[in-house]
């Protein structure tokens, strides 16, 4: 996805991928949050991806609960379910179709970086993807850039390389069990999910007749990794689909049939979080930055997320359209990791809610999601949590409270039939305003005008999708004050080069 970005923003960018082209993805994410659409759908692609899932707009955790989310302001009031080589297979075609150099089966081995240049060395195939099978293999080549990002998951060669630390801890002392399997009774609900004192179980299909099943208990073995502290996934016993089927039994009351498993694994989930997003050139983003639970389905969305905060950002510097560039390339830490941190709190209360053991604490558990049950605003605020709706980052300095800067944008209707969304694919910053109000000479943005004639508001969008400014009845030179601020060189403090 960061790619993708970069090269739509006219920039030569090389993805250096350690998987081969027909690598098959069988074992990843499966939910797409309402968030994470959106943002596909500011790059064109939301609607694609949509049609290879399944919409699931109302969940049933435990205890009989149920949550709508139809509740959810947003076009994609639901979760979808899709395997992540489907999302993956739509961001590798719009990653090549905008230029992006893709070399599969390739390494970083080594990286340096100074005052101007970042270099990578890589052992990989030849220089050409697309030439002979039998071209010989060019174990080292160089990669000189003026920007890397390690995108590169939980065992990041980048994040290692830089000397971070990746501290946290186990969240689940005792391992999951995973398998995608096919069931000859499948359930009602499109999720299943099911505790007891002693079980979890959790059922998911792809829509292509496989489930995902996932199930835990506590007589599960341990995991203990100390030859591997830093990953979530350490297998220690090969798992059996008798042993998924016994746990789901004991969790759901049936196995529902399951059959024919493709693939099994053990899991440990790990909550960890480096301490730093950026190291001077090189940024770290997904798994790479923060690793936790897979409950809530959160991994996947913040690590798209986190791509969509970044690359507008490397773009505006690399094209000369940041005053502060240095400030702006620092905002992504700022603003991404407490967001990460945020993540590992919520999907770690989830998981321990979920396997809460004693009588005591199950009955507050059943009490807790009770209220949760009833309660609009309780549900609503839970939802903006799982779903990405509710992030907002901190307004920018000197902005003065309260302010709606920092805030996710709405998807409001805009002059001409458009939607917001819509007039973000053209990558850059949008300023909807009244008719009436002059477009600021000079910035790099695009102008629209709201679709109803009773909204006084003026308002500047990140190319991210998150309000920049906005301001009632602004005037002209106040609206040109504001796009300065963001977009125009020499408004604001240029320390080094970027």
């Amino acid at each position: 996805m960061l790619a993708g970005d970069l090269a739509a923003a006219g920039l030569s960018v090389t993805l250096v991928e350690q998987r081969p082209r027909t690598a098959a993805n069988l074992t990843r994410a499966f939910a797409v949050h309402a968030r994470t659409l959106e943002l596909l759908d500011a790059r064109g692609i939301a609607d694609e991806l949509v049609s290879t899932g399944r919409r699931i707009d109302r969940v049933r955790p435990f205890g009989g609960m149920t949550l709508s989310l139809q509740r959810l302001r947003s076009r994609y009031p639901f979760v979808l379910i899709t395997p992540q080589y489907e999302t993956e297979k739509l961001l590798e075609r719009r990653a090549l179709s905008t230029g992006v150099y893709i070399r599969y089966d390739c390494r970083i081995t080594g990286i340096q970086q100074d005052r101007d240049t970042v270099t990578l060395t890589t052992t990989g195939p030849p220089t050409d993807p697309a030439g002979p099978a039998d071209a010989p293999i060019h174990p080292t080549q160089v990669i000189h850039a003026r920007h890397a990002v390690g995108a590169d998951g939980v065992r990041s060669t980048l994040r290692e390389a830089l000397g971070l630390p990746f501290p946290g801890k186990a969240a689940v002392v005792r391992s999951m069990v995973l398998a995608d399997v096919r069931l000859t009774d499948p359930p009602r609900d499109v999720l299943t999910a099911n505790g007891t004192a002693d079980a979890f179980a959790f059922l998911v299909p792809f829509g292509d007749g496989w489930y995902r099943a996932i199930a835990w208990r506590h007589d599960t073995p341990d995991t203990p990794g100390p030859d591997n502290p830093t990953s979530p996934t350490n297998p220690v016993a090969p798992v059996g689909l008798d042993e998924v089927r016994e746990i789901t039994r004991q969790a759901l009351g049936t196995d529902h049939g399951m059959h024919d498993p493709r693939w099994m694994s053990r899991f440990q989930s790990d909550e960890r979080q480096v301490p730093r997003y950026r190291v001077g050139r090189v940024f770290l983003a997904g798994d790479a930055a923060h690793v936790h639970s897979p409950a809530g389905g959160l991994g996947m969305n913040t690590g798209l997320q986190d791509a969509a905060n970044l690359s507008w950002k490397l773009a505006a510097v690399l094209h000369g359209q940041a005053p502060d560039p240095e400030a702006l390339l620092d905002s992504y830490h700022r603003e991404r990791h407490p967001v990460g941190r945020r993540v590992l709190r919520v999907s770690g209360a989830l998981v321990r809610t979920v396997m809460v053991g004693g009588p005591v604490l199950r009955t507050a558990r059943k009490l807790a999601t009770g209220v949760l049950a009833r309660v609009g605003p309780a549900q609503d605020r839970a939802l903006a949590t799982i779903s990405g709706l509710g992030i907002a980052y901190p307004p920018p300095a000197g902005v003065r409270r309260p302010t709606l800067a920092g805030r996710r944008a709405p998807d409001l209707p805009l002059a001409g039939g458009l939607r917001l969304y819509e007039a973000l694919r053209a990558g850059g910053f949008v300023l909807v305003t009244p008719p009436g109000r002059a477009t600021p000479p000079g910035a790099p943005l695009t102008h629209h005008h709201w679709r109803a004639d009773d909204r006084t508001a003026c308002v500047l969008v990140r190319p991210d999708g998150y309000l920049a400014w906005s301001a009632e009845h602004a005037s002209d030179s106040e609206i040109a004050a504001a796009t300065a601020h963001w977009l125009l060189p020499g408004t604001g403090a240029t320390k080094r080069k970027p």
